[in-house]
């Protein structure tokens, strides 16, 4: 082939193909969002450390009803989610919006993120393919006796941890954490649960229905 003819047909060839390349699949898409699976989710209402995003797209950035942890630069950017601005996003989170709090670099690949955005627009119409999502946190409402805190006392460093078998375990308070889980599947009101935290069994964290039940439930004594 002729040095002009194979430039000729080069050219051509790439503007075939340019579009098809710069076209996202929604499959592979679905194969990238498992690295944001850990805090997103695209099933509705279903909020993680960041939003759900089921039906984002078309959506006003910083307005998902149940999600309360948006900041507020991006509360106050303007962007309504589609091709373009979920583009840009995922390219420099930071640079798009500076100050938001998502703690993600950035997705370089420009064909993964036409990818991924093919896969977050298919969940939006309900007919995304299949992704492996994070699970879903136990339901604290079914945890054996074992499990279920009938009391605490703090003497000291020290919190002394009674279950429902009436057997009393000592932790070192900074092993020891509180939390909260007002969802579904957290515990019943006044019936606080010990999750494990791993490590050598000496941490712990206690999850309660809600804040006020915290310090009402812990008694000071040695």
């Amino acid at each position: 082939m002729i040095p002009a003819v194979r430039r000729a047909f080069t050219a051509t060839a790439l503007l075939v193909l340019g579009p098809a390349l710069a076209a996202g699949d929604a499959n592979r898409g679905a194969r990238i969002f498992q690295a944001c699976a850990a805090c997103h989710s695209v099933e509705p209402g279903r909020q993680m450390t960041g939003p759900s995003l089921a039906g984002v797209w078309g959506r006003k950035a910083g307005t998902e009803p149940d999600f309360h942890r948006y900041s507020e630069p991006l509360k106050r950017s303007g962007i309504v989610w589609s091709q373009d601005t979920l583009d840009k996003w995922l390219a420099n989170p930071e640079g798009e919006v500076p100050g938001n709090l998502m703690q993600f670099r950035g997705l370089q690949d420009s064909q993964a993120r036409a990818d991924l955005i093919a896969f977050l627009h298919a969940a939006s119409a309900g007919m995304a393919p299949a992704a492996r999502q994070a699970p879903a946190l136990p339901d604290l409402k079914k945890a054996p006796a074992a499990a279920l805190i009938a009391a605490i006392r703090h003497c000291g460093d020290t919190y002394f941890v009674t279950n429902g078998r009436n057997e009393t375990r000592p932790f070192w308070e900074f092993n020891l954490r509180f939390k909260t889980d007002s969802t579904a599947s957290g515990p019943e009101p006044s019936k606080p649960v010990m999750v494990s935290q791993g490590m050598q069994g000496d941490r712990a964290q206690i999850v309660f229905s809600s804040p006020r039940e915290i310090s009402a439930f812990i008694k000071e004594g040695c």
